[in-house]
């Protein structure tokens, strides 16, 4: 008599005894063989959406190469750096919310698409970055400081991707808005951060699994053909939508999202080498988290959650098993204080999105 095929199957394949039975920070879905590691001297670039920050602020806490390539004037404060988006990721794009964003990023850097909408009108005069449009308090005073940062921009771009040993993207949107004269994608709709609005030129638009899988096969190809040995880590948001332009309701329209960006990456992981997915999402919004990694607005992710993606990132990928200090993971308060004990201090990021609902409530006041 045959045997039965699962009765040989390892823990992980059973959802009482690696989901069920185990303490919420124990619970690991990570594959047991990934397909590449990490060394502390492997050069990571960063992008993506919001939940993309998590990773390169670990990795630097960690003695991890998080790369930057576009960086500072030396007599500009840290505080005033981060508010100019200096240091969040490996160049100072902003949030990259779906892959054909990242894919025309590759293309402008590299000079192979200039968008026809390349500016937009911010207050006072200033102009805004279509492209990173929250990357610049009060926009850029005249078109020269405009040109020459971008083009200062672009350059950073550039030694990224051609210097990098591995490229880590989160996906975290579906929705987008896109320009009806060349297909160019805002990560903003036009008018909320800048611009203006206009139904005969900018239209929404949802993206499908095959676009996002065609998009990111062509960016990889281009990313290894300025640099072989590249390698890539996937992941998903745990984020949800803030708001949905597409008609359903938001709660809908982020099971969608999320569930096409998931099977996306899958069908990428079975059909590109040196490509993984890293599973950020299951870990914060698994079962087996009972809501715990979520704040009490269910969007932001606590850093008890982040730390838990993190803890198994470095022990899966670099063998590493770390211990992280105050500023990464907040020690729990002292017993007797019960007040501070059901406080739980929330990373700070920046995300574009957040300007969607600022609007929308002022609208409505």
């Amino acid at each position: 008599m045959s045997r039965a095929p699962y009765r040989d199957l390892p823990a992980s394949a059973y959802w009482r005894r690696s989901v069920a039975a185990l303490p919420a920070d124990q619970v690991d879905p990570v594959d047991e063989t990934p397909r590449f590691g990490l060394t502390p001297t492997d050069k990571v670039m960063t992008a993506g959406s919001c939940f993309a920050q998590h990773i390169a602020r670990y990795m630097r806490q960690s003695g991890f190469d998080a790369m930057i390539t576009e960086t500072a004037h030396p007599m500009i404060s840290p505080e005033n750096a981060a508010t100019y988006n200096y240091g969040t990721f490996t160049a100072r794009y902003g949030n990259i919310y779906v892959a054909r964003q990242l894919l025309q990023l590759f293309k402008r850097a590299y000079g192979q698409f200039t968008p026809q909408e390349d500016v937009w009108d911010g207050k006072a005069g200033s102009l805004i970055d279509p492209f990173r449009p929250q990357i610049q308090p009060d926009g850029f005073a005249s078109r020269r400081e405009y040109d020459l940062d971008r083009a200062q921009h672009f350059a950073a771009v550039r030694k990224g991707f051609e210097t990098l040993d591995v490229f880590v993207f989160t996906l975290g949107l579906t929705e987008g808005w896109v320009s009806k004269e060349d297909g160019a994608v805002f990560p903003l709709c036009p008018g909320t951060a800048g611009g203006a609005f206009d139904p005969d030129r900018h239209m929404f638009h949802n993206f499908t699994v095959s676009e996002i899988v065609a998009d990111l096969t062509e960016f990889i190809t281009l990313l290894r053909g300025v640099n072989p040995k590249a390698r890539v880590i996937l992941t998903v948001s745990p984020v949800p939508l803030i708001a949905s332009a597409s008609g359903k309701h938001v709660l809908s329209a982020t099971t969608y999202s999320k569930s096409v960006l998931r099977v996306a990456c899958s069908m990428l992981e079975e059909t590109l080498p040196d490509l993984m997915y890293f599973p950020s999402y299951e870990v914060i919004l698994g079962p087996h988290a009972r809501g715990a990694y979520l704040a009490e607005d269910l969007r932001s992710v606590r850093e008890a959650g982040v730390a838990h993606v993190m803890r198994l990132f470095f022990r899966k990928l670099a063998g590493a098993d770390l211990e992280f200090g105050q500023s990464a993971a907040p020690a729990p308060a002292p017993i007797s204080d019960a007040a501070t004990q059901e406080m739980e201090r929330l990373v700070k990021v920046v995300c574009d999105e957040e300007i969607l609902d600022t609007q929308a409530r002022t609208a409505n006041n």
